[in-house]
Parts: structure tokens; sequence; C-alpha cells
């Protein structure tokens, strides 16, 4: 029996940390197979999760659920009959629906020996009332669905700060568990201990019908084709592409840590590019070294890294000015 734990979370809430740590301190014995969904063109995080022994299949296009329903289901059943794992974790793009996730992996899974373990959603806590407020529909909808919630960057709040998070979670979810502690203070163990008895928190999908056109869930209303916008609209079923863009390059162009620490303040500063949410990748250096950069709303980080096959980078957002960031990348 394979289990399978969904890890979903907004853009840079730290997924991709929370797993790592999983890996190395809680699921050394078990046989893990990692499933992403990037929502954009380029997967940058696929490489550094190999070291850890993983297989990695990375999905490169749209969400989960709607344009991946067929390839989801096979890309499932391919990794159970090929590598039988103990556990599958599931890293829906950042700004997938948990439950459109969920009813992907359950209509997956119907014919397959595994069992939905755990959902997981990871929250920024210095972030979660600006994403609440500007993309609560998604947004609130990981927070609604989640077994546990497991909040990153609390080490520097202040604790009245971080009881305000949580009540703001809790008006969306009343049940769910909610880790606080700074993440360097606790064993990987107790966190997955906290997600796996979450999972029985599941709360039950309201009955819907999924558009044959289009794979969206819609509720039972009389549904018109015709008026496929409108009733988007009116019943708040945007799809991810609807809201959110992804643009990203592949590029030989070098660049100083100087020129790339411009260009990051730059996007870091203000909202003349539209609403950023996250911004990452590599390029080469003059001197042949490579940096690393990421970036989400209110900080950006630049590291050395190892060599790739060429410079890349992606950014995702909201009403991006793509001429304007194809004059700030000088590309």
């Amino acid at each position: 029996m394979t289990k399978v734990d969904i890890i979903s979370g907004f853009l840079g809430a730290g997924k991709t940390t929370l797993i790592k740590k999983l890996l190395n301190e809680s699921l050394q014995e078990e046989k893990v197979v990692l499933i992403e969904n990037e929502f954009g063109e380029i997967g940058i995080d696929g490489g550094f999760l190999k070291d850890a022994g993983v297989e990695v299949t990375e999905m490169n296009s749209g969400c989960i659920c709607c344009s991946l329903v067929g390839d989801f289901g096979e890309s499932l059943h391919k990794v159970v009959n090929q590598f039988h794992p103990d556990r599958i974790l599931i890293e829906p793009s950042g700004v997938g629906k948990l439950s459109d996730v969920i009813k992907a992996v359950e209509s997956a899974a119907k014919d397959l020996d595994m069992v939905l373990n755990s959902f997981v959603t990871v929250a920024d806590a210095k972030k979660c009332r600006m994403y609440m407020k500007n993309f609560g529909e998604f947004y609130n909808n990981q927070i609604q669905y989640a077994g546990s919630i497991v909040l990153s960057r609390t080490g520097d709040m202040d604790v009245s700060k971080v009881e305000d998070v949580i009540h703001l979670i809790r008006e969306q979810n009343e049940k769910a568990a909610v880790i606080t502690t700074p993440w360097d203070e606790v064993e990987g163990n107790i966190i997955l201990k906290a997600m796996e008895e979450g999972n029985t928190l599941k709360k039950e999908l309201e009955e819907d019908i999924v558009c044959p056109v289009c794979g969206h869930h819609h509720h039972d209303h009389d549904h018109d084709h015709h008026h496929h916008h409108e009733h988007h609209h009116e019943h708040h079923h945007h799809h991810a592409d609807e809201v959110f863009t992804s643009w990203g390059k592949e590029t030989s162009k070098v660049y100083t840590r100087d020129q790339l620490e411009n260009i990051l303040k730059e996007l870091y500063k203000g909202d003349e590019f539209g609403i950023i949410l996250r911004a990452k990748g590599m390029f080469q250096t003059p001197e042949k070294t490579w940096l690393y950069f990421d970036l989400v709303p209110g900080e950006y980080q630049i590291r050395e890294g190892n060599p790739d096959y060429t410079g890349r980078f992606c950014v995702i957002g909201s009403n991006l000015d793509l001429e304007k960031l194809e004059i700030a990348f000088n590309i």
C-alpha cells in the first residue's frame, strides 16, 4: 500500500524546504517518490531534490486538475508500477487549488493500491494576511482543505503576530493542526506525525460536477457553455491560468552579481511590473561562476550554485507587464 501525501502551499511558502526536511529527518527508511507540478515553463527545483535520491517527475504544464487529469493519472500509475514506493509526495503548483488536487488524486487512485494519507498546507506566516486579501479564492482553498497547516518563517515574528495569523487561519479551518514552532527547532518526525494525524480532518468535497468541455468543477447549476466565462466569475471558479502568469526564458547571457542584485531590487520594490509572487533562476557570471536567485514579496536571496547547461529564470505573478520584465532582464 502506497501512502500519498499532498504538500501544498502558495508560491515561496517553503514547500520544497519542508519536503527536504522530511526526507532528511523522517523518511530515510522509506522508498519515496516526489511528483512536482510546477506552474510555469521551467522546473528549477527539480535538480537539487534529485540529490536526495528521489525520482522527480516534473510536470511543467499548468494546473494538476485541468490540464493534467489524463497525464496525472498516467504518471501516478507509472510511478506506482515502476517504483512500488512506500510513499508518494505530491508538491502541487503553488497557485493550484488543494481541493482540485485531492480530486485529481482520488480519481487517479481508484484502481491503485494506494491511500490518501495527508493533505498539508505550508503557509508563510508573514504573508498570510496579504495573500488572503489579494488571492483569497486560491489561498483560502489551500487553507480550508488542509488536514494540517505548517507555518513557515515564524522564527523572528512577535508571538502576538503569530496569534493573529492563527486567528485568520481558524476563520477558514477550525480543525486542522497548526504547527507554529520554527522548523529548525522541531524534528521532522513531529511534523510528520501532525501531518498524518491531521488526515482524518479531510472535509468532504461538496458535490459538484465536472464540466466535460474544460474539466472545471462546477456546482450543480444550469451549465451553459455559451456563457462559460460569466459562469466562472459568478461562482468564483477561476482557473489558475486565468489569474496568474508565468514568464520564463532560457538564456546564455552572463550577469554580474551587481547586475542581478539591481534587477532583483527593481522587481522587489514596486508594483510597476504587476504583482510578482515568485521569481527564481540561475545565471552564469563573467567569472564563470553560477548565481542562483529566489525572490518572494518582501525578500530575495542570491547564492552560488553548480553550473547548469544554460541560464534560465522564471517570474510568476498576476497582471505581469512582460515588456517591462524583458527590459529589466535586458533580454
